[in-house]
Formats: C-alpha cells, structure tokens, sequence
C-alpha cells in the first residue's frame, strides 16, 4: 500500500476517512466474525459498531465528587452545557456525554443507545437502571466538533454508595475506558482519599495505562509549600492503586472560567501543567485513527487468545461420562491450563485475560458446547496482525508534525453568550482612536506578541474567558500575533462587549479586515490563499489607509 502525504487539512481528512472505512471493513470481515463465534462478547466487551470505529475522540473524566469534572469540560468548551450541574455537594448523578450538536438539547440514553450515529449501543446491555441515569448533553461548541468528553457521577465512600447504584459503576468505567482516547483521572488538592468504588473504578482501568493522564486540580488554593506536600500524597495513594512500576505524569492546575490562577507563587509552574494537558487533549484529533488501530490491534490479539482458550477448553473435556467433574477442575486450575496454552501455541502471558474474571464467567457455561477451534478464522486474524494493521499504519502522517493551536497561542485561554446582534461593518470602525494605542506597543515588523497585547486589552476589566475569546476572534491569521486591523478588531469588540453586545461565536463576514479577506478562513485559521506578507500590511497599507 503506497504510503501518502499529507498537504493540507483537506488531505488529512481524506486519509483519516478512508483508513477509517478500511478499519470497518477489516473488522467486520476477518475480526468480528471469530469474535461471534466464540462468544467473545460475553467474556469482553460487546461487538464493535461502525458507529464506535468512526466515533469521535472521547475523553472520560473519572474522580470523586467536587473535583471539578464538569467545570473542567465547560473550561475547555468555553461555556455551560445544557444537563450541567454544580456544587459543592455530591450534583453529578449521571453519566453524562457531552457531544456536539447544533442547538443545545438532551437526549435521554434509551434514545441514544438506538441512535446509528452515536456509539452507544453497547450500553443497552447494562439494562435500564443504567440507561436512566445516562444522557447525551448536545451544544455548538467548536471544540466538540473533534471531540467528545464523558462526564461520570462524582464517586462517594461509603457502603451506601456501593450499594445504592443500580447499575455496575466498574463495569461502565470499563466499557467507556475501552472506547475513549483519553481517560483523565481528576483529584482534588484538598480531597486526596481513594475511596472503596474509586478503587475498584481504576483498577478496571487495568490494561489501558497508556491512556491514563492524572489531574490535580484546584492546585492554586494552596501555597507552594503545601502543594509540594500535597504532590507527595497523591503520588503515594496512587502507588497503591495503580499497580505498575513507572511513575505517572501528574498534571497541576486550577480548570474554571474564573479571573484566573489565584496564586501568584505558583502561577507560573501552574500555567505551564495547564498548557501541557491541554496541547495532550488537542492532539487527539490528530492521533485519533492511529489509537483506533492501537485499540483494534489489542481486540484482536485478545480474540485470539480467547478463540485458543475456548477451543483448548473444549478438547480437555470427555466425549460421554465426567463432565461435569472435569469442568470444575479446569475451572479450579484455569492459571495453569492458561501456562499449557502458552506454550503450545508460543503466546506471551501478558496477551491472557484475568484468570478470576474468567473462573466467574466459565461458571455459566458448558464447555462441551464451545466451538472447535478454526484454524483458517486464525489464519486470517494472523494476517491481519501481520500484514493489514501494518500497511493500514503506512498511510497515517507518521512525523509528528504539529502546528500551533489557540490554546498555544492565545495569552489567555490559559487565565481563563451567541447573540450576533447587528455589529459594525469593518468600514465603518473608529480606527483612529486605537491606532495611537497600537503603536505606542512599539510593534516589531508591524506586529505585537500576546505578552505585549494583553495589557492594553486586560485594562478593559473584561473578564479573561472574554478575552480569550476576543483574542481568538481576532487573531484570524493564528499566528499568536496581532498585526494593526486585528489589534483595533481586538479593541473594537472589547468596546463593542462594554457597550452591552455579546461576543458572537464566529467573526461576522462584514467585520473581517480587508487585509485578510481571502486569505484565510476565520474559523480554522487555515490558508485558502495567498496571504500578504506582514511587512506589506504594515507598510503600505498602514499608509495608504490611516494615514
């Protein structure tokens, strides 16, 4: 299979589309129909939809109640979405998938788990206690639109939270983890007690490190002594929960759409962690179908497995008297018919599923009725370990390249209402009240850096989610820069939201700057043509109109 370049954002698309269709198609014919034979669904997890190969990156957010996991998201998106609550108190009380939509709504989880374009129709097997407690949250925000975040019940200690649930809360975590690109674990600088069901919560969470990522949050309410003490006990209460021998990354910092980080000892230290997470959280998009191939790999080295345990299983039984007896005894010595397998087929322990989950699941069934073991079905499941996922993985942009995003660059999204009323056309905007202002930042190659900029901007009292906006909006060429028509757009709609008109989610048409109309699309910031130099713009621009 020739391996392709990538150009452009369109050509990424394209690729990203048609190494997914490959996925649908290898799965669904040299995958899934071993996985139907040996009833791997009952031992695993359900069958893979299109909809669950095609679906969005997904982010599940995990932690005890009142760690901020749904300020978290509406830190990210920007604003609150709809079936959002919080509190002090316990206010999560469902699993909640915040998605994008064109309007905000909620769908209750009976009617999304029958949805085709959503992937949720494996939740239908946790009956409906769980789908009562379920819902899909829709709203507009840009982010959604590449990703998607699962918002779960806040954990509690206690027996009667364990026993209170109507639903297996593990079990969920297990499949949400299984399909989501990133699973953030949050915790609260002033909570760090594991309790009973957070345990058994992340010990489901076993086999899917890679996609672990620790948050300590609301970390600028605590002085940079006790921030260091309290790093330490997280370190160790997670050491005896999570079973492996490296250290996981811990990431600081304080998620709200607040007046920014609180404490001024640890604001620089706390921004950097905020950046970092964040820049891990945009990259997913771009690493999405290269972690759906990662996942498949995994499923199919489990079916596998799986499909050698079962037909082992089955050949150890007696053809007409003592199966019974026999059966208990392979159950009762699972570990060490797991070690047969192993070397008779050359398999490496580490591909074998958990003997104890296993022994509970064998109980239920007759291994007399197991399926004979297929050697073509296996044939195909090596090839496409072997042959398929690897030149699939030729055509994916392997170099790691990656462009700035808003987050980077914007001075406030890290400090960190439509309603497009009738707004001024470009034509008719004061420039010359905010050209004095402009030059006095003694602009270098017609430009001012997010450092500078922000200053004259914060002086407006505006708060910094607003800001973060207004700098987004107007830094329509995404270079972390403000030239002059963007500056005086960025002070025209601080002006603008003074005067009591709310920032519009996208930059109207008429106020787009002549200077880069036709050179850039406002949304993406992606180039659809040819762009003036900024020595142009700051040149002869600067004196033919303003002068």
């Amino acid at each position: 299979m020739k391996k392709l370049n990538v150009q452009d954002n369109k050509d990424s698309e394209r690729i990203f589309t048609s190494s997914i269709d490959a996925l649908k198609v290898m799965y669904s014919q040299k995958i899934k129909p071993l996985e139907t034979l040996t009833k791997f669904g009952e031992f695993h997890s359900p069958s893979l939809t299109d909809s669950d190969i095609e679906a969005k990156p997904m982010v599940l957010l995990l932690g005890q109640y009142s760690t901020g996991k749904t300020t978290f998201v509406q830190y990210l998106i920007e604003r609150d979405f709809p079936g959002s609550n919080i509190g002090p108190e316990p206010t999560t009380d469902r699993f909640n998938a915040v998605m994008y939509g064109p309007d905000d709504r909620v769908i209750p989880g009976n009617t999304a788990a029958v949805q085709e374009d959503k992937p949720f129709k494996g939740l239908s097997r946790f009956g409906t206690g769980f789908m009562s407690k379920f819902q899909c949250s829709l709203c507009p925000a840009p982010l959604l639109d590449k990703i998607s975040f699962i918002d779960t019940p806040g954990v509690l200690s206690g027996e009667k939270q364990r026993i209170g649930r109507s639903y297996d809360f593990p079990s969920i975590v297990s499949w949400f983890a299984e399909r989501s690109d990133m699973i953030l674990l949050l915790f609260d600088a002033h909570k760090l007690d594991i309790s009973d069901e957070f345990k058994s919560a992340i010990e489901c969470l076993r086999g899917y490190d890679d996609k672990i990522k620790i948050v300590l949050n609301k970390a600028d309410k605590v002085s940079a002594q006790q921030l260091l003490r309290v790093y330490g006990a997280l370190m160790w209460s997670l050491g005896k929960v999570i079973k492996t021998p490296e250290v996981m990354r811990v990431y600081l910092g304080s998620f709200w759409n607040g007046t920014g980080l609180q404490n001024p000892d640890t604001e620089k230290l706390l921004h950097s962690e905020m950046v970092d997470l964040i820049k891990e959280l945009l990259m997913l998009p771009k690493n999405s179908a290269i972690r759906k191939v990662n996942d498949l790999v995994k499923r199919a080295r489990s079916a596998k497995v799986h499909a050698l345990i079962i037909g082992h299983l089955r050949n150890e039984m007696p053809n007409v008297f003592g199966k019974d007896s026999k059966q208990q005894e392979l159950i009762k010595n699972l570990d060490k018919e797991f070690q047969k397998i192993e070397r008779m087929y050359n398999i490496p322990a580490g591909d074998f599923p958990d003997v104890e989950k296993y022994r509970n699941i064998l109980k239920v069934h007759d291994f007399s009725k197991f399926p004979k073991l297929n050697p073509k079905m296996l044939d195909v499941l090596d090839e496409v370990l072997a042959v398929d996922f690897p030149q699939l993985l030729q055509r994916f942009p392997l170099d790691g390249t990656h462009k700035p995003t808003q987050y980077e660059l914007n001075p406030f999204a890290i400090d960190e209402v439509e309603d497009t009323l009738r707004w001024t056309v470009w034509e008719n905007v004061n420039r010359d009240n905010y050209l004095s202002i402009f030059f006095a930042l003694n602009p270098v190659d017609g430009k001012v850096n997010g450092a500078i900029a922000k200053q004259p901007l914060q002086q407006s009292g505006l708060p910094n989610d607003i800001l973060a906006k207004i700098w987004r909006l107007s830094d329509i060429d995404r270079d972390g820069m403000l030239d002059c028509d963007e500056f005086i757009l960025a002070m025209h709609l601080i002006n603008s939201k003074i005067a009591g008109q709310n920032i519009p989610e996208s930059l109207p048409p008429t106020l787009i700057p002549h200077t880069k109309r036709g050179g850039f699309d406002v949304m993406s910031g992606v180039k659809i043509g040819r762009k003036k130099s900024s020595k142009a713009s700051s040149s002869s621009i600067y004196k033919g109109k303003f002068k």
